[in-house]
């Protein structure tokens, strides 16, 4: 698939993927409020993410001619209750490099695609403010603004506030 950046291959992640997406989540624990993570995940978690729980986990990645990975997406349980296993949380990284050249516009909707074929009927998101690159991707994904949670995330000394986003898939 091209984007901005050239051509991105989007797929399903391999265990050998799995230290570029921890490298890629790391940078944005130290960095940023898009994670309220402290600390880096162990090794275990990404496992999980990758073995998945439900037909609806998913983890994907965007890699770049040279099977670098650049970028990562990934569906997982919203609510560990069973009327809730046909709505998965959704979540997307990029690796600052590549930020801002339309890969988030081709890996987010192979995403949203993989889980409306697992049958998965809504997607919600939550998006760390200020952070207009992401409200921009979901907004161009489909996604609908749905509510504001104020100051429910402390990181780097400060509150954060979190808007939640929807996307119904069927």
């Amino acid at each position: 698939m091209a984007s901005d950046q050239g051509v991105v291959t989007i797929r399903p992640a391999v265990q050998e993927d799995l230290s570029d997406i921890a490298a890629i989540y790391n940078h944005e624990i130290a960095n940023s409020t898009a994670t309220f993570d402290l600390e880096p995940p162990t090794y275990a978690y990404w496992e999980q993410r990758l073995a998945g729980k439900h037909e609806g986990d998913h983890l994907l990645v965007a890699v770049d001619e040279d099977e670098d990975v650049v970028g990562y997406a990934y569906s997982w349980s919203y609510r560990p209750r069973p009327a809730y296993d046909l709505t998965r949380e959704t979540s997307i990284y990029l690796d600052p490099s590549v930020r801002g050249r339309g890969i988030g516009r081709v890996l987010y909707p192979a995403l949203l695609e993989a889980m409306a074929a697992s049958g998965v009927h809504t997607a919600v998101a939550l998006v760390a403010l200020p952070n207009p690159g992401s409200i921009a991707l979901h907004k161009a994904c489909g996604f609908e603004h749905v509510g504001t949670m104020r100051e429910v995330g402390w990181k780097f000394d400060q509150w954060v506030d979190v808007e939640w986003y929807q996307k119904l898939l069927s």
